[in-house]
């Protein structure tokens, strides 16, 4: 992967990515979705899908994918790169180096493909070799466990200093959104805090706030 230039053109704004619950109502989600996206300038949608049959999966990414791509952002699923060309979905999200690798196949040459999970700075340099359209740093496990921000802090800016493929910071809370634009991420992924909130839609106007305040300080 080749490394960014000392001269680098002048960097673009950052964008939001967002990261849903475990859907299993897709009807029911579609209309939290369609209230929120407005609110900020969002990139892209990763979709958690909560368990089902393939057929069932397949219907509820038909159901959202839509609303998202109308408002010209990538509908990404989490795992299940196989569904992806058949639910109309812009891509997938895989989580560890090994997941990622063997889901290419799948999604090349025509969806996108994201990769997260990533333990070290080796694993995050095979994706990039492997041509990862985006690496993820900072969210959770399955467990709920994540590195110390310091860590995810330090692994973006490492990144955005050496990279070129685009980086996505996942935020845990409103208040680390601007810490990881100022570290050097493309993209700022917003999670289930987000969806906690009673005005999801107002989550989102916060963050979209605090990541053209990070860009005015800059």
């Amino acid at each position: 992967m080749a490394s960014r230039p000392k001269q680098a053109e002048p960097r673009p704004q950052p964008r939001l990515y967002l990261v849903t619950p475990p859907v299993g109502d897709a009807r029911a989600f579609a209309a939290r979705l369609a209230a929120a996206m407005p609110a900020g300038d969002v990139a892209a949608v990763l979709l958690r899908l909560e368990a089902g049959d393939e057929r069932t999966l397949i219907n509820r990414v038909k159901q959202l994918a839509p609303l998202v791509q109308e408002r010209d952002a990538a509908l990404l699923i989490e795992g299940h790169a196989d569904l992806v060309a058949r639910a109309g979905a812009d891509g997938a999200h895989l989580t560890t180096i090994a997941d990622f690798s063997d889901a290419l196949d799948a999604l090349r040459p025509d969806r996108i493909a994201g990769c997260g999970g990533l333990e070290s700075r080796h694993d995050a340099m095979v994706a990039a070799e492997q041509g990862a359209d985006y690496v993820m740093f900072g969210e959770p496990d399955a467990d709920g466990h994540r590195p110390a921000f310091s860590a995810i802090e330090e692994r973006v800016s490492w990144w955005a200093e050496v990279f070129e493929a685009p980086c996505v910071g996942f935020a845990a809370a409103p208040e680390e959104v601007a810490p990881l634009v100022a570290a050097g991420a493309d993209f700022v992924a917003l999670g289930d805090w987000v969806w906690q909130q009673s005005d999801a839609a107002g989550a989102i106007a916060l963050a979209q706030q605090q990541l053209r305040l990070s860009e005015s300080a800059g």
